[in-house]
């Protein structure tokens, strides 16, 4: 099904930041999408939080914490005054803004085995002369509830410590919160992998989490195609990261296990696997080849073998010319 949009319907248009589309439809909660659309129509109109909320049906703290996750997105370049609100969008395509962290290149060597652990005088007294570190509280509440104090430090570690940017924290934050993984150990663990790896703008993280989505899609996949009811264990995420990388399709790793269960009554990874390298090398990419080439295994041989009694001989060619695997 295709979509047209007919502009002369609608009347006046307003611009959306091409960034929105392509960083955020995902990640953005629809309270802030409607305060970001609102604030886009009246782009240059001063607006108090309680306007905006009235005409957006979100409430007024949801839209002060929005407003500031579109600030630290590079969305949105505000101007306060004491009772209202002037929101400047910025450019289509923003640039980041300058940070005079260590980049994140030369991090891996300083970044402490573990982040310090501050009491909650400390962390009140580092709010206090960090305004960042202020915002990423306000917008982090917003996607995981009330924080905690272990939150507060993985916030400051993150920042601090590994030097990921304000809207690359957010944006890994929003996306944890999105998969239902919120302890600090998680996010912790992701934080220092796209230090490690220089994730460190929104198009880097943007596609981190394609692949990280790609990733989780293909294991749940996995466990459908062979009833599992519990995650994979490692050596288990070791096989189907490989069959991922191999490019082995789901319907050809389903086919694969109903040969297994066939042969041995079980789930075995490592004969699954043994399988899918087999009909690999023998040029077999999808079940349909595996199929196709069965099929005609078994018109030859019907033709070849009428009636010479070589029945069981003819199975047993056929798995090793199908299978092609220790047993």
């Amino acid at each position: 099904m295709e979509f047209k949009v007919n502009c002369g319907i609608w009347g006046a248009m307003f611009g959306v930041p091409g960034i929105v589309a392509e960083n955020f439809l995902k990640l953005a909660t629809g309270g802030q999408i409607k305060v970001l659309l609102y604030l886009l129509r009246y782009s240059g109109k001063m607006c108090s939080l309680d306007e905006i909320s009235s005409n957006t049906g979100v409430g007024p703290d949801e839209v002060e914490e929005a407003i500031l996750f579109w600030q630290q997105a590079n969305v949105l370049s505000p101007q306060n005054s004491p009772d209202t609100l002037q929101v400047r969008p910025l450019m289509s395509n923003p640039q980041p803004p300058e940070v005079t962290a260590e980049p994140v290149q030369n991090i891996s060597s300083a970044v402490p085995d573990h982040k310090s652990n501050y009491s909650s005088s400390e962390i009140a007294a580092i709010m206090k002369d960090s305004q960042d570190i202020r915002e990423l509280f306000k917008i982090s509440e917003g996607i995981l509830g009330t924080l905690k104090n272990g939150q507060m430090n993985s916030i400051i570690w993150m920042y601090d410590h590994l030097g990921l940017k304000k809207e690359v924290i957010i944006t890994l934050l929003t996306y944890c919160a999105s998969i239902e993984k919120t302890n600090t150990a998680y996010f912790e663990k992701v934080a220092a992998d796209w230090a490690e790896n220089d994730i460190n703008s929104m198009a880097a993280a943007q596609e981190e989490i394609e692949r990280l989505s790609a990733s989780r899609d293909y294991i749940a996949g996995i466990m459908k195609c062979f009833e599992m009811t519990r995650r994979p264990t490692s050596k288990q995420a070791e096989f189907i990261q490989q069959w991922k990388n191999a490019g082995f399709d789901l319907e050809l790793i389903h086919y694969a296990y109903e040969k297994t269960i066939e042969q041995i009554n079980k789930l075995s990874f490592d004969y699954i696997n043994k399988i899918l390298v087999s009909w690999n090398d023998s040029g077999f990419r999808t079940a349909k080849d595996v199929k196709a080439a069965e099929t005609n295994f078994r018109k030859k041989k019907k033709n070849s073998s009428s009636g010479n009694g070589n029945g069981d001989s003819d199975i047993e060619e056929y798995k090793s010319v199908i299978n092609k695997f220790l047993y």
